[in-house]
């Protein structure tokens, strides 16, 4: 027994790929695929934590105006946002405006500034679980958090990031391939 249902044009997906057009694109498209890259990484990081405690399609559908309001995510940039681009964010009702997000972002741009150049990308990968995890069958069957999203996020905070809690971790190692849970039964899986 699986929990994959079949799409529109009878692809099996999971379940919560079909509620709307734009998860299925993300679904298909993104969501498990491998993400390299200290800037590519940073955005998925920053909008793990911005979709914390939202739904992600809220996210999902912000992202094009995320990405202007931040620069791309280009760490250097964002490092570089003064108060009155604080100020801006806040203001900016196509993004989510909550202050301590904005700021960990912001923050967390600074501190990964001072890396050297493919440190964050070699940080998160180094957590990527070591040998794959059976494919899951059931929603059921996916955790929320894991052993190593617990080390990323104690590494990360331990490195002076902030608002990168064990379940955001573990977000993120879903939406940037470390790990595969598109259900076994999935046309993504891959």
């Amino acid at each position: 027994m699986t929990d994959t249902l079949a799409g529109p044009d009878g692809v099996p997906r999971c379940p919560w790929a079909l509620s709307t057009p734009d998860y299925v694109t993300y679904h298909d498209e993104e969501w498990g695929r491998p993400v390299h890259g200290d800037d590519a990484l940073f955005e998925r990081l920053s909008l793990e934590a911005f979709q914390s405690g939202l739904s992600w399609i809220t996210i999902l559908r912000r992202r094009p105006t995320f990405r202007t309001a931040f620069s791309d995510f280009q760490i250097a940039k964002v490092a570089a946002f003064t108060d009155e681009d604080r100020t801006r964010l806040l203001d900016d009702p196509g993004i989510i405006r909550n202050r301590a997000k904005v700021d960990a972002t912001m923050a967390n741009a600074r501190v990964l500034a001072d890396w050297t150049p493919g440190e964050l990308d070699a940080l998160i990968w180094s957590h990527a679980p070591k040998k794959p995890r059976k494919a899951p069958r059931t929603l059921t069957d996916v955790p929320a958090v894991t052993d190593e999203s617990k080390a990323l996020a104690k590494e990360l905070k331990k490195r002076g990031l902030r608002f990168v809690g064990p379940t955001t971790a573990y977000a993120l190692m879903q939406a940037c391939g470390l790990v595969n849970d598109h259900l076994k039964d999935c046309g993504a899986r891959g």
